[in-house]
């Protein structure tokens, strides 16, 4: 028996249905095809592995993430923690892929394959197997167990009804409901020694992806689950059910609620990326016309503009560039004020220079908070 699907309360179909308005919006403006949309899409991914993986304690700077993305070795990321971002990066294209797939069904084999990406580097874990014994979740400060997992021999039939469950279960229910519901069940199963969490959170972002509402890029919420005290809130809801053991029989609404205040931010804040993404790059090619630079240039601009730094292979790949042409764009740029180079060698980067530096705060300036759709009238800094 797997954690039953809430009914919703009025406050919650009203979130619920300002966030498909947001959703609708995303779609109809992603449909017409923009210059910037390639880096706008690998910069959210990054933000979601970023998140992800900040939870379960790996850190990485967004900027080393799409280094690991592109291939590029990162400039502070420790190569353990690389490995997990990696790992977790090959997992998120698949469920690209599998959001655009004309011909899919859940399996347990498939999210068997999911967890073996995540962590197959980690060998002594038995990646992409059921766990062979008990579980427990403890707390990283005091090491008191919070959550014991369902008995060893339980969990393949778990497993199986939760595919089920996936493929023709609650088909009625909102798409934001069924895959927090996904997300939940899964985690509480804990099937796995490792990754239990982070595959939980993919998950629910497949069956968003497989709602064909957006890409998943655009419907994930583990950039928002992993800041600050987000984070904690989203252990302490998920304490609350069931406490410290599987009991399928618990109220689950504060999960999905939980989840649907979630998703409301985040579409916020993705929303408004969008549209600034725009007004950016507009902004940058009058400026680089009116310097007279090549045209290629903004997407070297824009990528500073949303990120702390940036490197020559990047900039190379998304102008599909000579390494020569590339080094000459990103010179002719800094001695324009535009960058200001740092490193040598490999460990070369390009961060904001003095006119970058104005064009990012007057946007920062103008940056509104969020509104918590639970809270009518309350906002909180993004």
């Amino acid at each position: 028996m797997l954690y039953g699907t809430p009914e919703l309360d009025p406050a919650d179909k009203a979130v619920l249905g300002e966030i498909e308005d947001m959703r609708r919006d995303l779609k109809y403006r992603l449909a017409e095809s923009h210059r910037w949309d390639g880096q706008l899409r690998r910069q959210l991914q990054a933000r979601a592995i970023q998140g992800s993986n900040t939870i379960e304690g790996y850190r990485a700077s967004v900027e080393d993430i799409e280094s690991i993305m592109l291939g590029e070795d990162p400039l502070e990321t420790t190569p353990a923690v690389a490995g997990e971002i990696a790992g977790y990066q090959q997992a998120l294209t698949y469920i690209r892929h599998l959001s655009l797939a004309r011909s899919f069904r859940f399996d347990t084999g498939m999210l068997h394959a999911l967890n073996f990406m995540m962590i197959g580097h980690h060998h002594d874990k038995t990646p992409g197997t059921p766990r062979p014994g008990g579980i427990y979740v403890r707390n990283s400060a005091t090491g008191e167990v919070v959550y014991e997992g369902p008995d060893a021999e339980a969990v393949p039939a778990l497993l199986d009804e939760l595919t089920e469950w996936l493929n023709g279960g609650d088909l009625d229910v909102p798409g934001y409901v069924r895959a927090a519901m996904a997300h939940l069940n899964l985690v509480k199963i804990h099937p796995w020694r490792d990754g239990n969490g982070r595959m939980s959170r993919a998950l629910q972002t497949l069956v968003l992806g497989r709602d064909q509402i957006t890409l998943p890029e655009f419907s994930s919420i583990e950039e928002w689950l992993g800041e600050g005290r987000t984070t904690y809130d989203y252990y302490d809801v998920l304490g609350e059910i069931g406490r410290k053991r599987w009991s399928p029989h618990d109220e689950t609404l504060p999960w999905v609620r939980f989840c649907l205040r979630a998703h409301h931010m985040q579409a916020q804040r993705v929303r408004r990326r969008l549209a600034e993404a725009g007004e950016v790059w507009l902004l940058l090619e009058e400026q680089v016309d009116k310097e007279r630079l090549h045209p290629r240039c903004v997407s070297a601009l824009y990528q500073v503009f949303v990120s702390r730094r940036l490197r020559r292979g990047t900039y190379q790949a998304d102008e599909s560039l000579s390494q020569g042409q590339a080094a000459r764009d990103l010179r002719e740029l800094a001695a324009r004020d535009w960058l200001t180079p740092y490193g040598e060698t490999k460990g070369r980067f390009y961060a904001p220079g003095p006119k970058m530096e104005r064009v990012k705060g007057e946007f920062a300036a103008r940056v509104e908070p969020l509104r918590d759709p639970y809270r009518p009238g309350s906002g909180r800094t993004p």
